[in-house]
């Protein structure tokens, strides 16, 4: 660990804390645009790099995550965070017009802000989302809030440090973007020692931000994670990963850790936001499916199990189901021959064959789809998971590998199981990141208000309706986080939220509602046969905004 090289960094970032934060929304909006070029530039290599690491082949299925949970994600988010400033330089604030506000069934807002504009309408047809706000927030208030940091005397600068996750390419430099521009720090990025390769093409993509002093990026183990957090030059925290991480910085390590946080007292003062992970469910309402909705379904979960082979805080970890739905069976039978069809992946993130072992010598009834070598895991289902089972580490524990359960709930009818379901989420599941409902559009037309209303009790940050959740981090307009209400004692799925490239104040959750099936399968989809190329379009379609990118992209879509 070259401290010295650390300290020098440190000292840049707090040289030029109080200019970053003095710069003018002309001048942020200048940085935005380069870094956006920057990102479009290396999309290629990055994602090459990525596959390589990860042992995966880049035109195929797998391949097209690293373009999407990379550049893509990267690009979307840096591109609305610059229409936002642009339209604060403009008019005075992000524009969100009044007809877009609506009274949730408890009487807090809902604003609409996807999609977004008319290549959001063609590419994501008939979806929709919006921001939930947090109870008593007016509609005033919201307004007035959105991009306060620029519309207001700049306060002091501060140095963030940003521990980057190891898992998906975005996520480091997206938290280092949302300090930046969202809060108006000055950031040095730690990268996470399974990504690192990484570091080469963000200090390309933010080579202006890096140049002129205002970012830092730099690799290491826990030893510069420890000497960083701990650092008088280091304000601002901003942790991706694990409650135990979060734990072991705030309150210490081993048990004098444990009795630290038993009585709140913490190792450092300092302000930390988090996105700490999540169990998360996937709640299916039963009705009546026709062939064509199990089998869209079935390779709409396995994609929820296997992308990124299982090392995602967002991945389906719990299937609820309805003990009394006639096609429960055949939903789990077809969900286990999609994902017999996908290969298996190597299990690159640390900690996951022991974490595998655990939850399956807990659960000897496992299905497992394919062969376990050495260094590979295959996908595994635990069926038929009981409830009553409250200690059992598929509920209490965020797996982070190739592994789901599936737990079927006793109700008389669609509207019985769906508050059902959300009550055990509620209070059986660790975590309140992010929730998915299935649900098809004759029950939903029976559940009626009913819907809705579970959607308004789910206590978590991202809920999608009929997709993946994985959208809410994905579409940038939408919030990032976890469910408000954690502290430092309690702090499950973190703290604070990212992207939110409208820069609201007080959101609740973010809420994204999609077609029950779509035609063609969505690039995301594991089982896309073009879904790499597909992938690869799609990123130039959202930097660049052009028709000719559009039309390559569904080609590309048909092919699935």
């Amino acid at each position: 660990m070259d401290t010295d090289a650390l300290d020098r960094d440190l000292e840049t970032l707090t040289a030029a804390k109080d200019r970053w934060a003095a710069l003018s929304l002309q001048q942020k909006a200048a940085y935005l645009e380069q870094a956006l070029h920057g990102t479009l530039r290396v999309a290629d290599g990055q994602a090459m790099a990525a596959c390589r690491a990860k042992g995966i082949a880049p035109d195929s299925p797998q391949g097209a995550e690293e373009w999407l949970g990379g550049p893509l994600a990267q690009v979307r988010v840096l591109r609305l965070l610059l229409r936002t400033l642009r339209q604060i330089a403009r008019h005075g604030a992000p524009r969100l017009p009044l007809r877009r506000f609506r009274r949730r069934p408890s009487g807090a807002l809902a604003a609409e802000i996807f999609p977004v504009d008319p290549v959001d309408r063609l590419l994501y047809r008939g979806f929709r989302a919006e921001v939930w706000m947090q109870p008593g927030v007016t509609q005033e208030e919201v307004l007035a809030g959105m991009g306060m940091l620029y519309r207001q005397t700049p306060p002091p600068g501060r140095v963030a440090l940003v521990l980057g996750a190891g898992n998906v390419a975005s996520i480091g430099p997206l938290d280092a973007v949302h300090k930046l521009f969202a809060e108006g720090q000055v950031v040095i990025l730690k990268m996470h020692e399974v990504n690192d390769y990484l570091r080469p093409f963000i200090e390309e993509a933010f080579a202006a931000l890096i140049r002129d002093g205002f970012l830092r990026v730099v690799s290491g183990g826990p030893q510069v994670g420890a000497y960083l957090v701990a650092h008088p030059l280091v304000e601002e925290i901003h942790i991706t990963g694990s409650d135990r991480t979060h734990d072991a910085i705030v309150y210490g390590p081993g048990g004098e850790g444990a009795r630290r946080k038993a009585e709140d007292r913490p190792l450092i003062a300092k302000r930390i936001t988090s996105e700490l992970g999540n169990v998360g469910p996937v709640i299916v309402v039963p009705g009546q499916w026709s062939d064509a909705e199990l089998t869209f379904h079935a390779e709409n979960i396995a994609t929820q199990i296997a992308n990124n082979a299982g090392f995602n805080c967002n991945a389906a970890r719990v299937l609820l189901t309805s003990r009394r739905w006639p096609q429960r069976q055949a939903l789990l039978d077809r969900l286990l021959a999609t994902l017999a069809r996908i290969p298996s992946r190597r299990a690159y993130y640390p900690g996951a064959e022991e974490r595998y072992d655990t939850l399956l010598h807990a659960n000897p009834r496992a299905i497992q789809v394919g062969e376990r070598r050495p260094g590979v895991l295959p996908w595994t289902l635990i069926p038929d998971l009981s409830p009553e089972d409250h200690h059992n580490p598929c509920f209490t524990t965020e797996g982070f590998c190739s592994l789901a359960a599936e737990t079927p709930l006793d109700a008389e009818d669609p509207a019985e199981f769906l508050a059902a379901a959300v009550a055990f989420a509620n209070q059986r599941l660790w975590g309140t990141l992010n929730a998915c409902i299935l649900v098809d559009p004759r029950t939903r037309r029976w559940l009626g208000p009913r819907l809705e209303q579970a959607v308004e009790e789910l206590r978590y940050g991202t809920v999608a309706i009929n997709h993946w959740p994985a959208m809410g981090f994905a579409l940038g307009v939408t919030t990032w986080g976890a469910y408000p209400g954690h502290t430092r004692q309690r702090i499950e799925s973190g703290i604070g939220v990212v992207h939110n490239t409208m820069l609201f104040q007080h959101p609740e959750k973010s809420v994204i509602d999609g077609p029950f099936i779509i035609f063609p399968r969505p690039p995301w989809f594991v089982t896309h046969p073009g879904a790499a190329t597909a992938a690869r379009q799609l990123v130039r379609v959202e930097g660049k905004r052009q028709l000719a990118a559009l039309l390559l992209l569904a080609l590309a879509a048909f092919r699935g």
